[in-house]
């Protein structure tokens, strides 16, 4: 059953489920992923390693922008007891879908779709790159003037996804709008995206090197040279208004 991003929530409903200690739910996740990668199936948890869930500039935006949605609020909280104690047992990033398994009570699948990022909005972000993303590697760093990375950003024409663009999945009786095995794996992709921010784009379907190379053809030389103000961390909450801390 997909649940959108803004459901109104009116036939949400929940069916308990027995308690499973953690010990428990690790013994058959185990037994689970040993079982699919004998059929060949490529298993990539999400480790968490301290408690920060986030640590890079990518990851940590991106769990900030998922914070900002009020509605998600009661679900955060047990999404990140989940993604932090291992129960994110597998989770993949492709153009335009999230795909991950998550060990509860029992095995859950989850399935987020993403929308392709709009070619128009795709033109902007490049428009606000201008002469100052002189390289691939400077802006999956995240080494970027302040003006870029709040373009980048930003909560309606920036990366991430809005209103409209994404739909979630998860095969637990949980009905509600975002039941606790969706938060941790959009937890888990945060995370991810510490050690791969590279797939934030690749799930907006967006090419980093198409805007890289937009901008150094349009100015040149002088895109190599313009002068940039790095984004430090302590600045991330300027950016979206908030007060940071993924943890």
């Amino acid at each position: 059953m997909t649940r959108s991003w803004y459901s109104s929530g009116q036939n949400d409903h929940f069916e308990f489920q027995p308690y499973v200690s953690i010990a428990e739910r690790r013994r058959q996740a185990y037994e689970h992923v040993e079982a699919l990668r004998k059929k060949g199936r490529v298993i990539t948890p999400v480790v968490i390693e301290g408690r920060a869930i986030a640590k890079t500039f990518w990851g940590k935006a991106w769990c900030s922008h998922l914070e900002t949605h009020s509605d998600f609020a009661t679900r955060m909280p047990r999404g990140r007891t989940y993604v932090r104690n291992g129960s994110v047992v597998h989770l993949d990033v492709a153009k335009g879908e999230i795909a991950a398994i998550v060990a509860g009570s029992s095995m859950y699948e989850v399935a987020v779709t993403v929308t392709p990022l709009a070619k128009p909005r795709v033109k902007e972000l490049g428009k606000a790159c201008g002469a100052s993303v002189a390289s691939v590697v400077e802006l999956l760093e995240g080494r970027l003037p302040k003006g870029v990375l709040a373009a980048m950003t930003h909560a309606q024409g920036g990366l991430f996804p809005g209103a409209g663009e994404i739909a979630l999945a998860c095969t637990c009786p949980d009905w509600a709008r975002m039941c606790k095995h969706v938060a941790a794996v959009l937890y888990g992709v945060g995370a991810r995206l510490d050690a791969r921010p590279e797939l934030l784009f690749v799930l907006r379907g967006v090419d980093t090197k198409a805007l890289v190379t937009a901008s150094l053809a349009k100015h040149g030389k002088a895109a190599r040279k313009a002068p940039k103000r790095v984004l430090a961390s302590k600045d991330l909450g300027s950016v979206f208004g908030i007060e940071m801390e993924i943890s």
